[in-house]
């Protein structure tokens, strides 16, 4: 029933996202989307994906900037061994940004070695966010 709900939330939110970012994409301005991902489950963290994905494969890799900004228990699945490596990959090669909170890097000691290649690392997850809706982004929480 949890995995139902967090499936229905997720769909919700990508069509809002896709609501709002089709038509400031139609205006032509390049727009930006940030997931939070604060959630250390596979089922999460392949929504947030899917999500990026799909917004990413409608609007145009030269239309849309997507951030995934993992943190709290949502970064063990930014790991370099985590179970969605592959897609975290995938998503990089698509121009997702993959971003992880070092505040939570220092509290549970992980370091840019234990992170997914391509993750970069901001000061504070929430902050980033914050920052990202502050310059107009269309903010998704899967």
């Amino acid at each position: 029933m949890r995995y139902f709900s967090i499936l229905l939330r997720t769909i919700f939110a990508g069509l809002i996202a896709l609501g709002i970012l089709s038509g400031a994409a139609q205006a032509g301005e390049k727009q930006g989307l940030v997931l939070q991902v604060s959630d250390d489950s596979p089922a999460v963290w392949n929504q947030a994906l899917n999500n990026a994905m799909n917004v990413v494969q409608e609007l145009g890799e030269d239309k849309v900037q997507v951030e995934i900004v993992a943190y709290g228990p949502g970064l063990k699945m930014l790991k370099f061994d985590s179970e969605v490596n592959n897609r975290l990959t995938d998503a990089s090669k698509k121009g997702i940004t993959l971003a992880a909170c070092g505040n939570t890097m220092k509290k549970t000691k992980v370091t840019a070695k234990d992170l997914h290649a391509n993750a970069k690392v901001v000061p504070a997850g929430v902050v980033e966010i914050m920052n990202k809706q502050k310059e107009g982004w269309a903010y998704v929480k899967p």
